[in-house]
């Protein structure tokens, strides 16, 4: 891991400033040969006969440990006997592991059958097209309002090729460009970006994307604040602690979670290893009100719930840490609290709403569901699956939903240019409302849903932007 600071970016302009690169020898992994949206996802079908054959694998070495013990009793005399008793009673054999340990399915819930939306629009609020912005021609891969300071609660940013814009959404309907940065880099896409702050309360963009460096940018001296290099592989999707917020956490296609302080430059925790995820990490979200909580989901099709609770020194160890970040001493979270399989295919975005947890999936719908995890026994719990929100032609990944900030409206386009909107916590799920527009036909990457609900931005394949407003309405009104 490293950091530079004080790298000036491009700003609006056409003149290219050119910094100096502190990291010459980091590796850059090659790009997939197939893009995001065409690679094929793990069928159901393969996903049961993986899970068939490890628990086949499972149960052969179980047999086989208890043939070989019994004939050492039958060859065993005497004391030897007695010893090898002794012996099994000092290290029971090893056990595979528990059904709800490896594979926490819905089947195992609490409640009552879930709850499904339909999806016959209530029309309680209405939109119209306001404007729209053609950006470039390289895809938009996510947009995101800035809830981290009120200050700024009509900006927002995009992400697209090397390229990261922050815009002001301005009363007539609108769009202004405020920054641009450009990478140095030409080759780089990315594909996720954060709101941050610095201590002192300064606004920061946190980006990241295929070649696994994470660019830290000062929105305030318009430069370069600081660059991390620590994941493998490209970068999925980045998320602030919004209770601590120059803390952020990354995910990546390397299989691992990484919590980040962006004021030092450390690389605290990686959420990785024995009970970490076995293919690529696609999201990641901190818990509204629990500082210790994380959910991430990936390409294994599983839902993990992982607590900090254990490694918090070592986070604010991060704050006051004056020597390299190099030399912190980084710790493995190994162990999940909960591994869930709510989905039977890949799950490319997961929220929390208050306990409960939204995630989403390649099989064209969001769940909503409880987990309920056990502190003393990681691995050990239940889940309750509450609501499911149909969202149709959403079966390619790398399709995020958004939501307003008191999660009451949540928002997510599909591969057809269209837009669903969700009444979040009603029961069962109403549909708001659907946006479309005869000139937007290509993938919508992601949603922005502003702090009341009244704007809803989307980012397309096509290098689009696009924006509706609220229109008043009178069952709005009430």
């Amino acid at each position: 891991m490293s950091n530079s600071t004080d790298d000036e970016w491009m700003m609006n302009s056409d003149v290219k400033k050119q910094y100096k690169s502190h990291l010459k020898n980091a590796t850059t992994p090659e790009p997939d040969s197939l893009r995001r949206s065409q690679r094929k996802p793990i069928t159901p079908a393969a996903s049961a006969a993986a899970a068939a054959a490890a628990s086949a694998a499972a149960a052969a070495a179980a047999k086989a440990l208890a043939e070989k013990k019994a004939k050492e009793k039958e060859k065993g005399k005497g004391k030897e006997d007695e010893r090898e008793k002794e012996e099994e009673k000092e290290a029971p054999e090893p056990q595979p592991l528990v059904a709800r340990m490896a594979r926490l399915g819905p089947g195992q819930g609490l409640g009552c059958e879930a709850a499904v939306g339909t999806l016959t629009p209530s029309k309680s609020r209405e939109y119209r097209l306001c404007s729209k912005h053609a950006e470039g021609k390289r895809p938009l891969y996510a947009i995101v309002f800035n809830f981290i300071d009120a200050r700024y609660y009509d900006v927002f940013a995009t992400v697209g090729g090397n390229r990261v814009t922050t815009y002001r959404g301005l009363p007539d309907g609108n769009l202004a460009i405020l920054q641009s940065y450009i990478d140095e880099d030409n080759l780089q896409s990315f594909y996720t970006l954060s709101w941050a702050s610095d201590l002192d309360g300064t606004p920061l963009l946190v980006a990241g994307g295929g070649n696994g460096v994470i660019r830290v940018i000062n929105c305030a001296t318009e430069k370069l604040f600081k660059s991390f290099v620590g994941h493998g592989d490209s970068i999925n999707e980045i998320r602030t602690q919004p209770l601590k917020p120059s803390l952020f956490i990354s995910a990546s296609k390397d299989e691992s979670v990484r919590l980040w302080n962006a004021h030092t430059g450390i690389c605290i925790l990686i959420f990785a290893g024995g009970g970490g995820h076995r293919n690529e990490v696609l999201s990641v979200d901190f818990h509204p009100s629990d500082i210790y909580r994380i959910a991430s989901c990936g390409m294994d099709n599983t839902v993990k719930i992982w607590s900090m609770k254990e490694f918090w020194p070592y986070v604010e160890k991060s704050f006051t840490w004056t020597d390299l970040p190099s030399k912190f001493p980084t710790k493995y979270v190994q162990f999940p609290l909960m591994t869930a399989v709510v989905h039977a295919n890949y799950v490319d975005c997961t929220r929390w709403l208050g306990d409960f947890v939204l995630s989403k999936s390649v099989d064209s719908e969001i769940v909503l569901w409880e987990p309920k995890t056990k502190d003393q026994g990681p691995g050990e719990g239940s889940i309750d699956v509450l609501q499911k929100y149909p969202v149709p032609d959403t079966d390619i990944w790398f399709i995020k939903f958004s939501c307003d900030f008191h999660f009451n409206q949540l928002a997510i386009g599909n591969r057809e240019g269209k837009i669903f909107v969700w009444e979040v916590q009603s029961s069962p799920p109403v549909l708001i409302t659907k946006l479309s527009s005869q000139s937007c036909k290509s993938a919508i990457r992601q949603t922005a849903v502003s702090f009341d609900g009244s704007t809803i931005l989307a980012c397309c394949e096509d290098g689009t932007i696009y924006r509706w407003d609220e229109v008043d309405h009178p069952k709005g009104k009430n």
